[in-house]
């Protein structure tokens, strides 16, 4: 989806910039790439792309087809495809995608989810591979114990 050290998109492509000195806030809703390189407050939403990079603060909830994130998040994200965060990402929040790739170094504070369309519920027909991993339970959790 993106490269590192490739732009998200051509330039045909994106259709916004939020720059290094500009603050947004309030409602934001886009049809096309977004690349977020400033600040940002309220709601956010493109069906299509979006960039955060790395000296970049968002304060608010995220919608996109696919996510870029270098820089630092306070809210849930949810995207449709992929999420690829880099080892300078902080993020407090939530992520809901189908592909989450985290790099060595981010900091990732919330709850995981990628949901699971090819696994039939049909006890007869699960892999070995799909029944060896079980859920933590609380008491077995050692790091709450800390």
């Amino acid at each position: 989806m993106f490269a590192k050290n490739q732009p998200i998109a051509s330039q045909k492509t994106i259709e916004t910039i939020i720059g290094p000195s500009v603050k947004v806030e309030g409602k934001f809703k886009g049809e096309g790439d977004l690349v977020i390189e400033g600040i940002l407050v309220g709601d956010l939403q493109t069906k299509n792309n979006l960039k955060v990079g790395q000296n970049a603060t968002v304060d608010a909830h995220i919608k996109a087809n696919n996510a870029f994130i270098s820089g630092k998040i306070k809210g849930n994200i949810i995207v449709k495809g992929k999420v690829e965060i880099t080892g300078t990402a902080v993020i407090l929040g939530d992520i809901k995608a189908q592909i989450i790739s985290i790099e060595s170094g981010a900091l990732v504070q919330g709850k995981l989810n990628m949901p699971v369309t090819n696994i039939s519920t049909d006890p007869d027909s699960v892999t070995p591979e799909e029944t060896s991993a079980e859920p933590i339970k609380e008491e077995e959790n050692e790091l709450d114990k800390e």
